[in-house]
């Protein structure tokens, strides 16, 4: 798996890292638009307010059926570089999280995502762990590199 996934025993806390072979500007537009952040995450945006105090919205239907929602607030936006957010899967035991997306250019053409998340407890998050979320989130990231790949900047 490209995407990294590290987790110390006794923490609340996951810091995955992923590099891509994409420039920083279009992997960040893969987390700012919501007609690209739709196409690689599977989900449908109902709301995306990409400002410090904003909130956005995502849902996943199957059958007709809501599946998966998840909300939360912006806490800071600075393009290309930053996004501090909480996260919020609703309908489900897990409490608010708050997540650290750093955006980071290391080439013209390649770049690196950090995301460091802390949630409630260490046993919320090794709940999570417990799911196939690495899988999940690698071929999700997969994902966002094909299509990104195919914007231009």
């Amino acid at each position: 798996m490209k995407t990294k996934v590290s987790a110390e025993d006794g923490k609340q806390e996951i810091i995955i890292t992923r590099e891509f072979d994409l420039p920083v500007e279009l992997l960040f537009r893969g987390y700012e638009d919501p007609e690209v952040f739709e196409q690689w995450m599977g989900t449908k945006v109902l709301k995306l307010e990409n400002k410090k105090h904003g909130s956005y919205a995502f849902e996943t239907s199957h059958g007709g059926n809501v599946v998966f929602r998840a909300n939360g607030t912006i806490h800071e936006f600075i393009p290309n570089q930053r996004i501090i957010r909480t996260f919020e899967m609703e309908n489900t035991p897990f409490p608010v999280q708050l997540e650290y997306l750093e955006f980071e250019k290391l080439t013209e053409s390649t770049s690196r995502l950090s995301i460091h998340i802390v949630f409630r407890s260490v046993e919320f998050r090794n709940q999570l762990l417990q799911m196939p979320f690495a899988q999940g989130l690698n071929m999700a990231l997969n994902r966002l590199e094909e299509i990104a790949n195919k914007l231009k900047i």
